[in-house]
């Protein structure tokens, strides 16, 4: 009780004055991961494989403490998008879901880049002779078809955990609709997007015309981009919001998103975790019901002992990746 009385009474005199990393150098954490670690995630070198995680479209690696990389590994078919990937995608996110060590999430692609989207060769049968006897239940096939494709990256969007997309090379068709579900989007000089599926024949129907408007804000461009498949290079992706951060090249922007997870898993997770709840109500809601939803969330969640152990830290000019924060 008197430690919760001095936390309260550091918390006000917290509030009353200026946050800055002069007064506070705890608030401040470093960005950076050591060179050799994040060089290493780069040239593909593990630094762990992680445990319960083992696909054939993917790799999962346990690059620090709290922090996972999710990698799509066909680097010989330029991580083209096959049956195997869509149900392994939503295995492993439902795994990061569940598992309370894991606090952030990097998403990457292996090889020279991100994603070619689809891989037709193999889902061509699904696509283009699907099975049924009339068109009603071919219609059936299709519609549950596509809501499991869709669950693929929709899933990503679920997980509480922040995901932070890592872009180099072409991301293509599947591949913006991937990275649209992410909370975060980093991408390299090199890297360019394309909303492809109308040079095959069909609108992309697995989350881009729904995700990239609300990503980017501007109707015109979203129409712009997908009525035509042009490519949107790395420097209109930043201009127009779809990404963050630009980056030289795949090693720099790798280390800077996996210093990015980093800095995020030194939080607590009671916070990050609420924060990205309430981010994606509030974007499919309006204000007044999304404040009365984070009301009702805090309620209980500014309980935590998570907070007094942040305030003690800003008090005693600790770092927070020097706090125990309990498992989520």
């Amino acid at each position: 009780m008197a430690a919760r009385m001095v936390a309260s009474r550091r918390l006000r005199d917290l509030l009353t004055r200026p946050l800055t990393a002069s007064n506070h150098p705890g608030l401040s954490i470093s960005l950076r991961l050591t060179g050799s670690s994040a060089k290493q995630e780069a040239s593909g070198v593990a630094l762990g494989e992680a445990p319960d995680h083992s696909y054939e479209s993917l790799r999962v690696t346990s690059v620090q403490k709290h922090v996972l990389h999710v990698q799509l590994n066909r680097p010989n078919k330029r991580n083209a998008m096959n049956r195997v990937f869509w149900r392994e995608m939503v295995e492993c996110f439902n795994k990061i879901s569940r598992d309370d060590d894991c606090r952030a999430v990097v998403i990457s692609g292996a090889g020279k880049v991100f994603t070619a989207g689809i891989d037709l060769m193999d889902m061509a049968s699904d696509i283009m002779q699907p099975r049924g006897d009339d068109v009603a239940r071919i219609s059936w096939y299709l519609r549950d078809l596509i809501t499991r494709y869709q669950e693929t990256f929709t899933v990503i969007e679920k997980c509480p955990k922040p995901v932070i997309a890592a872009v180099h090379g072409g991301c293509i068709g599947g591949g913006v609709d991937l990275v649209t579900a992410c909370d975060i989007r980093y991408c390299a000089q090199d890297a360019f997007f394309q909303v492809k599926e109308v040079d095959i024949g069909l609108a992309a129907d697995v989350g881009t015309l729904q995700r990239l408007p609300r990503v980017i804000g501007n109707q015109s461009l979203v129409n712009e981009l997908a009525f035509t498949a042009r490519k949107m290079m790395a420097d209109e992706a930043l201009s127009s919001g779809l990404v963050s951060r630009v980056f030289p090249d795949k090693e720099v922007m790798l280390d800077a998103a996996l210093a990015l997870a980093a800095e995020i898993s030194s939080k607590s997770p009671v916070a990050v975790q609420g924060i990205k709840v309430n981010l994606l109500y509030s974007r499919d809601h309006s204000v007044a019901e999304g404040l009365n939803y984070m009301a009702s969330w805090n309620m209980s969640m500014l309980q935590t002992q998570d907070l007094i152990k942040s305030v003690q830290a800003a008090t005693e000019k600790k770092e927070l990746k020097n706090v125990t924060f309990s498992k989520l």
